[in-house]
């Protein structure tokens, strides 16, 4: 298979799971391609993307943007990680049938799999697509990205004032924003209005973050 055809089966798998468990909320075919499989691959033209050989996807849910990721990527190595454990075993079964070697997943909160020597500050990149505030979210995800590396988030375009306000959270998690990039592709109107928000890692995140489970969620960082 090509990976266009991977691609679709992707797609074919994911709803077919779908009709049993609840994977995703879009059940269209083609505004699954729009919304999680094209969304997901507008990451790939970034150079911190493209230099990147270790990936972490954090909050992957249905497997996105990791599975698109892999399949387009096979010299890179990803781990998808979710808290919901039924939605991981789909993506487990997708990898599978996809014949993705280049995938793993792990079962675990953030704030707690952060706390573990073989994931905190490992990757050279970790993504998100997880719908959080951006301050949560770099709880969350900057722990793992070993210095010198990159997390980026998928936002909307207007969450401008929420980036804006996410900066302190940000720096003192040892990141710092490089930019924020509007989302493109051969067809911009397929993307939603979405940017990515590039942190760079440019100091070790302090032993405390993140804070226990939950916490994140409930009292974002100032």
């Amino acid at each position: 298979m090509d990976r266009t055809q991977q691609l679709e089966k992707l797609r074919d798998i994911i709803l077919e799971w779908n009709e049993k468990i609840n994977v995703t909320a879009i059940r269209d075919p083609q505004e699954f391609d729009r919304k999680n499989v094209q969304d997901s691959l507008a990451i790939l033209p970034l150079p911190e993307y493209e230099g990147a050989k270790e990936v972490l996807d954090m909050g992957t849910g249905g497997g996105f943007p990791g599975l698109p990721l892999a399949v387009c990527s096979p010299e890179k190595s990803f781990v998808l990680a979710d808290a919901i454990g039924k939605k991981l075993k789909v993506v487990q079964a997708a990898a599978q049938e996809l014949g993705l070697v280049n995938v793993e997943t792990v079962h675990a909160r953030a704030e707690d799999m952060a706390k573990t020597k073989v994931h905190r500050e490992h990757y050279d990149l970790v993504v998100s697509r997880a719908v959080a505030n951006m301050a949560t979210l770099s709880e969350y995800c900057l722990p793992f990205v070993k210095l010198g590396g990159f997390f980026v988030a998928y936002k909307t375009e207007d969450a401008a004032e929420e980036i804006e306000a996410a900066k302190g959270a940000i720096a003192r998690l040892g990141g710092h924003i490089l930019r924020v990039e509007k989302a493109s592709s051969n067809n911009d109107a397929l993307l939603n209005g979405h940017v990515f928000v590039v942190v760079e890692k440019i100091a070790k995140t302090p032993k405390e973050y993140p804070r226990k489970a939950g916490t994140p969620g409930k009292d974002p960082l100032k």
